[in-house]
């Protein structure tokens, strides 16, 4: 890959592009807090965990709206009012949480608490590195997305055919998670510092930027559990 020449910014853009990080990391953060939360407040409810997990209709009808809310999110973002497209986010975290609340039910909590964390700072130098570093990952992001489908494809024929997914996926998902968080965070790098001023369009923007690194570090945390978890 090409070494990318640093792009040098006035004091002016170095300040709209910090701002528009912040909240990139910002609106992450909170994504990762109400997923946390929802996951552990439907955990603890028996009610709750019979109704999302007792009825296919409901488990599939949420994966189906979760499915909905990235690709409006994703492909209509700026034709949405900004508040629109925040309420938006928050329901999809909200309702990962409820999907993804079975992995208390899977592990015992210390495992996963001390995978979260591991996860978390991973995650950060990740991120660190690929906002950055001068050399062009576009080439590297096309062959993850490529890996990724066929991840998920391989996935989809294991569900088929009754067999769990192995070791080695879960392997593989993690390096795929680990260099999308990367391509990721130079990707939306290198959108901010076209930015001039801070407006509804590119915080939609931002906001777009923290939808793709959340479900980086969500799958990531994911795959690492499914390696490392402690199962009750």
């Amino acid at each position: 890959m090409e070494a990318t020449q640093p792009i040098v910014i006035d004091e002016n853009r170095q300040a709209v592009v910090g701002e528009l990080m912040r909240n990139v990391y910002i609106w992450m953060t909170a994504g990762l807090a109400i997923t946390g939360i929802v996951a552990w407040l439907v955990s603890s409810s028996p009610a709750a965990l019979s109704l999302i997990f007792g009825n296919q209709v409901i488990f599939w009808g949420m994966l189906i709206a979760e499915l909905v809310l990235v690709l409006v999110l994703s492909a209509a973002i700026q034709k949405l009012s900004f508040f629109a497209a925040e309420c938006l986010f928050t329901i999809y975290c909200a309702l990962n949480g409820a999907t993804f609340s079975s992995i208390f039910l899977l592990y015992e909590l210390g495992s996963i608490t001390e995978i979260f964390f591991v996860c978390a700072g991973s995650f950060a130098v990740l991120a660190i590195i690929g906002t950055f570093i001068h050399k062009d990952l576009s080439g590297l992001g096309t062959f993850l997305i490529i890996a990724l489908a066929g991840l998920i494809i391989a996935s989809i024929v294991g569900l088929i055919l009754g067999k769990p997914d192995s070791i080695w996926m879960s392997i593989i998902g993690v390096v795929i998670f680990a260099g999308l968080t990367v391509y990721d965070a130079q990707k939306i790098r290198l959108l901010m510092l076209n930015e001039e001023t801070v407006n509804d369009g590119n915080m939609k923007l931002a906001l777009l930027g923290a939808l793709s690194l959340y479900l980086d570090f969500v799958n990531l945390f994911l795959q690492l559990l499914r390696l490392f978890g402690r199962r009750r």
